[in-house]
């Protein structure tokens, strides 16, 4: 048995399933954080982000078959709440997606939570302009150094598709950056 498994079993189980559960926070929070924060940008957003994403993982663990890891069903999860996040985000300020993003970069600047210089600010902007799938596959591969495998069973898609979708975005931020 898996500790993978063994963890899962602890957090479906009424009587382990705190403990396991703060387990689980050690194992995958800072790396949940990174997800999100590459997606939202924003410290504080991130923090929400995260914070939504524990819970609903928390509330809907009873309904976790195994089909895939549980690290990739938690990464689906921050992801579709980081997505939906920024939607209502934008909503709410009356922009399009493409003017969030645009606003989100520039405020990358004034965070003092950013500890990037001009060339990883650059970095952000060129990948800010990529279509939203595009940039997740970007920041999977290039950020967090996921495997095609892993990326394909997160986003539910394929391993040629991810491996299309990140050379289009390499490319199309090596064009942005060498036109600086």
């Amino acid at each position: 048995m898996t500790e993978e498994t063994l963890l899962v079993q602890k957090l479906q189980d009424p009587i382990s399933r705190n403990e396991a559960f703060k387990e689980m926070l050690k194992l995958f929070k800072e790396r949940l954080y990174w997800h999100i924060r590459n997606i939202v940008k924003d410290h504080d957003d991130t923090d929400d982000v995260l914070q939504n994403t524990f819970i609903k993982i928390f509330k809907n663990i009873d309904g976790f078959k195994g089909d895939s890891r549980l690290y990739s069903w938690m990464y689906r999860i921050a992801t579709n709440e980081s997505l939906s996040f920024l939607s209502q985000k934008a909503k709410k300020l009356q922009i399009s997606s493409e003017e969030l993003q645009q606003n989100l970069i520039n405020n990358l600047e004034a965070d003092t939570y950013f500890d990037g210089d001009a060339i990883k600010l650059k970095l952000q902007k060129a990948i800010a302009t990529l279509p939203e799938k595009q940039q997740l596959v970007f920041n999977m591969k290039y950020f967090q150094e996921l495997k095609y495998r892993e990326m394909a069973e997160i986003l539910d898609t394929s391993e040629g598709a991810l491996k299309a979708s990140y050379h289009i975005a390499a490319k199309k931020i090596e064009n942005i950056l060498k036109s600086d």
